[in-house]
């Protein structure tokens, strides 16, 4: 069973400011890290970080590369790290729930 693209995308916005605290990323190699994780198709990552930046969750900056043109880095904000530690308390909130769930339905087999 896969999961559904609804949820995933819900996930991707949290799985990418997780990333970008970590470390500053440009856009492949953000790809190439959530999809280490999850599979996401790179298309949907890019409207997703313009409206990170357009919500001030993170900035950008350009940084030469010895491979091409300068590439675009995306850095967490104080607003996005925020944020991001709200989205992993309600996460871990919503994932306790489940398992609770799931755990009384077993009681009842």
């Amino acid at each position: 069973m896969s999961v559904s693209v609804q949820f995933k995308k819900g996930v991707l916005e949290f799985c990418v400011l997780i990333l970008i605290k970590r470390k500053d990323q440009y856009g492949y190699e953000l790809a190439q890290s959530v999809s280490k994780h999850i599979e996401v198709a790179e298309g949907a990552l890019y409207p997703l970080l313009r409206r990170l930046v357009n919500d001030e969750y993170c900035t950008t900056y350009l940084q030469e590369s010895t491979e091409g043109p300068p590439r675009k880095y995306y850095r967490i904000t104080p607003q996005g790290e925020s944020y991001m530690t709200g989205m992993v308390a309600e996460w871990n909130s919503f994932v306790q729930n489940v398992a609770n769930l799931i755990e009384e339905g077993n009681e009842y087999e």
